[in-house]
């Protein structure tokens, strides 16, 4: 547990920091001056997560993974916090101890949007080619860490230029638990968290997840088409226009993944998702089958829906 003094301290600073770069236009409005994604920032996110190893919960990666978010995080966001919870690995039955990580960017405002992805890998590489590794835990460099090192970029951007939005960056623990076929032992985070969420909700929420892949294609999610065509309109729009190709307007599949218990807690939310991954859930789940341009294309679109939403408040 951290000391309550400690942590006052830590917010102390921040705030000052905030004051002292909004004095001397350190942090630009959303009218002047212009900040942009860096993919190498996002890239070395991407490795410094897989440098921990797996990180399936209960594992010593895994404790060192959530410090380095919060890390991460407290270098730009105005709040910082841990959302704990248990939950059940159904393979052994064992309880873990799991944490959502919340970061609140520009937090007072009421008109508010979530970004989110998962940070936890999975336990058991269960569609290995190799029946030996079945057992053994991935590394998770797409699925899982693409979508938390884009989000972790976004969150610097928007705290160096004011979006006009509130901004909540969500990192989802437990996502991936859960055995072939059993949808309810999946996603413990998120339904925690939207369980848990009071109002106002936010107005509308983007899930990234499997955004890492060097042959990247993300068609449109049906959850997400079925439940909020506007949202996901407004994103693949934004791609078109900025000649984002990974972006294919056309239908995929349904992907039961984080924005499902956002959808049914009432929120807008959209999951842009590449679910033809060659090297899902094996050993091969590493940075040399992630692509650092994968991560511009996402981060640039993302980005740019995000300044939309401020300019509709």
């Amino acid at each position: 547990m951290k000391c309550a003094s400690n942590l006052y301290a830590r917010r102390l600073f921040r705030i000052i920091i905030c004051c002292s770069l909004l004095l001397t236009g350190g942090i630009a409005t959303a009218s002047n001056g212009t900040v942009s994604f860096n993919a190498e920032r996002a890239w070395e996110h991407l490795l410094a997560q897989c440098s921990f190893g797996p990180r399936p919960p209960g594992s010593a990666a895994h404790s060192r993974c959530l410090e380095y978010l919060e890390k991460e995080l407290e270098k730009v966001s105005f709040s910082v916090q841990r959302q704990p919870f248990m939950g059940i690995e159904p393979v052994t039955g064992t309880s873990y101890s799991l944490t959502n990580v919340i970061g609140r960017i520009w937090p007072e405002r009421s008109h508010r949007i979530l970004l989110c992805a998962h940070w936890d890998t999975r336990p058991w590489a269960d569609q290995d080619p190799n029946p030996d590794h079945r057992s053994k835990p991935i590394l998770g460099a797409n699925d899982g860490a693409s979508g938390v090192a884009i989000l972790l970029e976004i969150a610097r951007c928007i705290s160096l230029r004011d979006p006009g939005i509130g901004v909540d960056i969500v990192f989802f623990d437990g996502e991936d638990m859960g055995r072939a076929g059993n949808l309810n032992e999946y996603c413990l985070g998120s339904r925690w968290y939207a369980e848990n969420l009071s109002y106002p909700l936010p107005e509308a929420a983007v899930l990234l997840d499997l955004v890492g892949d060097a042959d990247l294609h993300i068609p449109q999610e049906l959850y997400s088409l079925t439940s909020s065509p506007d949202l996901l309109e407004e994103i693949f729009k934004i791609a078109e226009e900025m000649g984002e190709g990974v972006f294919d307007p056309h239908r995929g599949t349904a992907v039961y993944d984080d924005h499902v218990p956002l959808i049914q807690r009432g929120i807008r939310a959209v999951n842009l998702i590449d679910f033809d991954y060659d090297y899902w859930h094996t050993l091969q789940d590493v940075p040399a089958n992630c692509s650092i341009s994968s991560l511009d294309s996402v981060g640039r679109v993302l980005l740019a829906w995000v300044y939309q939403q401020g300019e509709k408040n």
